[in-house]
Formats: structure tokens, C-alpha cells, sequence
């Protein structure tokens, strides 16, 4: 009796904290909001810029999924009243990050990644993108913000033609970036030449880095930069802002970070999503540091090779051209099996990250030149999840 009269007790505990344990991962996954709909992933879909019939809203419709720094897809649409074939492109001075990037470059370069991708979808559809930098001039640097809205870094007129199939157009519809573990093995001499032959301007290079003594330095540069980062709280809490921590500010905000961009997918999402939520101190201060490390640090490491953009000179119209360049490297990459991730924190220019800045520039631009961009190059184990993308309306003010 006094045996059955245990087994019964341990029974009765056991299915306590199996229900209390099931009540847990309910609640996780209600305040993660795992029955919402994902609004934020509708223009990844490929009918998605079809809804459009004018064709500059369709075609920025496919430049909305491009590469942005932080993915605050700073980008705003003009269009032209007078010319239904013309619009132009302002860098939108509501999404700096001058934490992160004091100068604006990486704001500059979003805007190259976006227009890029318009030309590319443009060819595909039908339609020929002539792209005019800075037809008002370039900016007046002590008044930045204001004459960011002033200015436009871009004007596209696009002329009617047939449609050229391009081989990268699928490719606008995979995600820009991956965090997650690449196969150990390098690229081939095949997919180096690809990727190094991309580029055809004289003033800018395209490297890819896979070998011995170069491989450790960046790795080291990057590793360095990500501990400097991390101790700098400006830099964390503009991160910290922009995390999203569940299905109902991704729909809200629909820009920034979320867990999906450690790669973080399926239920697992909604139960660190729920945590995040009732426990916002998870995400935030001393335990944010330690984790934005830790990821760096795993990423670096499992990296077989990295790809580096540099320009002769730090001028805003070379900060656009190379993010034009780098979506075409994005794009020519996936067609090749390939993923990339951008590791911009070696590359801002605040005081903290002067040291690794001025080290690695002086290793890889010591002629003069601007490192633009770098990122990790490799085959990925898994396939990234996408990330938010706003209301491609939302870029279009209303007059």
C-alpha cells in the first residue's frame, strides 16, 4: 500500500509540472503571438509589387527588400507629378543612427543597395532605370539632416523596353543576410572569380579574403571591433530600440531587429519571442553585451572566407556606388550557393572604434581608400528567415 501510495504521489507531482510546464510555453507562445499574422513578410512575396500599377512603386516595391543598415530601410519616394516615368530617391533623416554610424555612410550606402535593386527588377519587368546621383548636388555636411530632405540622392527615370530576363531577379527574394553557420569549406576558384569580377568600375575594388595570415587578421579586426561595440552604450541602446520582441511590434514597426536575425525560427521563435517580452531584461544592458559577443564571436569563427569593398575615395557618391555593388555581390552570391553577412563594426567611425578602424584600413586600404564594405562569405547550413520589410507606401509621403 505504502508503495502505490508513493507511485500515486509521484504521479500527481509529475503531472503538476508537466501542466505547469505546458501552461508556461502557452503563455510564451500567446505573448509572442504565435496566431498573428505576419504582416511584415508580405512584400517578400512575389505578386506582392504586382499590386501596383505605377511603375515606380512597383519597382521600389522590390528595392524595399534590399540590405539597409540596421534594417532601418531609410529610403523615401518622390514621385514626379509632371512625369509619370520619373522619381526620386531622399535618404529619410528620421532613421539615422548616428550612434553607430556618426557620418551617415552606412545611410549612404543603404541607398546604393535599394537602387540597385530597382535597376534589376526594372530590367526583368520591362523597364530601363537611368539613375542620376545627386542631381541637386551633394549635401551640405554641417547641416546634414536638413539637407538630407532637401536633396535627393537619386533621380530615376525609367523608359519603357523588353523585358530582360536577369539572372539575379529570383534572387531578390531570399534574404539579404545570414548569421547562421557556413560550411567550413573555401570557394572555389570558380565562385572567387565570380565574385570578384563583379565589379568594373577603376575606382573600386571587390576582394575576397580566404587564405592563411589575412583570414586570422580580419577575423581578429572583427572580433576586436565586436567586444568594442559591445562596452559602447550609445551604440547598444540605439540596437536596443529598434528590437522588436514579438509578432505584434513587427507588425506595428515592421523595421530594426528580432530574434529571426540570429536565425532563430519555428516555435523556438515564439518561446524566446514570449521571454523577451515578459522579461525585457534579457535583452537588454550587461546580458545584451554578453550575448551580442558570444553571437559575433561564433559567427567570426565560422567563417571560411570574407569580401571586402573598398573605394578610392569616402565621397557620398562612392558611398552609394558601393552599396549598388554590394546588392549585386548579395545577389551573385546567392546564385552561386552562397551567403553573406555584413560585419560593419570594424568599418563606424566613432572614437571608441578609432583604433581597430585606423588598423584595418591601414592592413587593407593603406593607399588612401575607404573600406565600405565587409562581410562573411560561405555556404550556408541553413537557409536565413526573412526579415521585416515596412509597407512599400510608406516610403511615398503623402503631398
Amino acid at each position: 500500500m505504502k508503495r502505490k501510495g508513493r507511485r500515486r504521489a509521484v504521479f500527481i507531482a509529475l503531472a503538476g509540472i508537466l501542466t505547469l510546464l505546458l501552461t508556461a510555453v502557452a503563455v510564451l507562445l500567446v505573448v509572442s503571438g504565435v496566431f498573428a499574422k505576419p504582416h511584415y513578410l508580405q512584400p517578400w512575396e512575389q505578386g506582392y509589387a504586382q499590386r501596383f500599377t505605377d511603375p515606380r512603386v512597383e519597382l521600389a516595391a522590390h528595392g524595399l527588400l534590399a540590405a539597409s543598415g540596421h534594417n532601418m530601410q531609410p529610403w523615401v519616394i518622390r514621385l514626379d507629378e509632371q512625369n509619370p516615368m520619373s522619381f526620386e530617391l531622399f535618404a529619410d533623416s528620421q532613421r539615422l543612427t548616428p550612434g553607430a554610424d556618426p557620418y551617415a555612410r552606412q545611410l549612404m550606402i543603404s541607398q546604393g543597395t535599394f537602387l540597385e535593386y530597382v535597376s534589376i527588377a526594372g530590367e526583368q519587368l520591362g523597364y530601363g532605370a537611368e539613375v542620376e546621383l545627386f542631381p541637386e548636388g551633394e549635401y551640405e555636411e554641417k547641416n546634414l539632416a536638413d539637407s538630407l530632405d532637401m536633396k535627393p540622392v537619386a533621380r530615376i527615370t525609367l523608359t519603357k523596353q523588353a523585358p530582360v530576363a536577369s539572372r539575379l531577379y529570383p534572387y531578390l527574394f531570399r534574404p539579404d543576410t545570414n548569421r547562421g553557420a557556413y560550411r567550413e569549406e573555401p570557394l572555389t576558384g570558380e565562385q572567387l572569380r565570380q565574385l570578384q569580377n563583379l565589379n568594373e568600375s577603376k575606382d573600386m575594388t571587390v576582394s575576397v579574403t580566404q587564405d592563411g595570415p589575412d583570414l586570422e587578421r580580419i577575423k581578429e579586426y572583427t572580433s576586436k571591433a565586436a567586444v568594442v561595440e559591445a562596452g559602447v552604450e550609445r551604440v547598444m541602446q540605439e540596437t536596443e530600440t529598434i528590437f522588436r520582441s514579438n509578432e505584434a511590434q513587427k507588425n506595428k514597426y515592421r523595421y530594426g531587429f528580432s530574434v529571426e536575425g540570429q536565425g532563430t525560427a519555428g516555435i523556438k521563435r515564439h518561446l524566446l519571442q514570449g521571454l523577451v517580452t515578459l522579461f525585457p531584461s534579457l535583452n537588454r544592458g550587461e546580458a545584451a553585451a554578453k550575448q551580442y559577443i558570444t553571437s559575433a564571436e561564433a559567427s567570426i569563427g565560422n567563417s571560411p572566407a570574407f569580401a571586402m569593398i573598398v573605394t578610392a575615395d569616402n565621397s557620398r557618391v562612392s558611398q552609394v556606388r558601393s552599396g549598388m555593388l554590394y546588392s549585386r555581390l548579395t545577389l551573385e552570391a546567392h546564385r552561386l550557393g552562397l551567403a553573406l553577412q555584413p560585419l560593419s563594426q570594424a568599418l563606424e567611425e566613432y572614437d571608441e572604434m578609432k583604433q581597430v578602424y585606423s588598423s584595418i584600413h591601414h592592413s587593407y586600404a593603406a593607399s588612401g581608400g575607404t573600406i565600405q564594405m565587409l562581410a562573411r562569405v560561405g555556404a550556408p547550413l541553413k537557409e536565413a528567415p526573412l526579415s521585416m520589410r515596412r509597407n512599400v507606401m510608406e516610403l511615398v509621403p503623402a503631398e
